[in-house]
């Protein structure tokens, strides 16, 4: 009886057939192919978004790598101005030492000449004194007489009188 298929089995087996093919279009087969063709559209926006994502961090690496040459760039113009102004600190602090030994030189030379200068004017007048004192015993040695100081006296006069 299975090999030979009555109508009345064809008959209702494709009515039914139709039927479930029918309702399966109606509730089944739009929301599965809506369901379908949604997941697809959301991996399409999810591949692009990938895609959008992969290009946003290749242009980011790049600006990274272009900020990291700046900051290296950056960093070694600042190493070379700090060399360049320690170099100059220590070229003014050198001339102001230079500048300032000098001054102290000059001064310790200006104060040795004061002091010989005073030493010089000091011995001559020591010298002087002595003279004085010599002369004052050799002239009070030698007048000791009254008539000898007049004498002197006189020629002492008569020679400021010419002069």
């Amino acid at each position: 009886m299975l090999l030979n298929p009555d109508f009345g089995l064809v008959f209702w087996t494709t009515i039914t057939f139709l039927l479930l093919v029918w309702v399966l279009g109606k509730f089944a087969w739009k929301p599965i192919l809506q369901s379908i063709e949604k997941r697809n559209e959301e991996i399409a926006q999810a591949l692009a978004t990938a895609e959008k994502i992969k290009q946003e961090m290749a242009q980011m690496q790049v600006e990274k790598e272009k900020f990291l040459e700046q900051a290296r760039a950056e960093r070694d113009q600042i190493i070379e101005e700090a060399r360049k102004m320690s170099k100059k600190l220590i070229e003014d602090a050198n001339e102001k030492a230079k500048a300032e030994a000098q001054r102290i030189i000059d001064s310790a030379y200006e104060s040795i000449e004061n002091q010989k200068k005073e030493i010089a004017t000091e011995l001559k007048n020591e010298v002087a004194l002595i003279a004085l004192q010599i002369a004052e015993k050799i002239v009070e040695e030698h007048f000791k007489d009254n008539d000898k100081q007049k004498e002197l006296a006189y020629k002492i006069a008569e020679n400021f009188k010419i002069n």
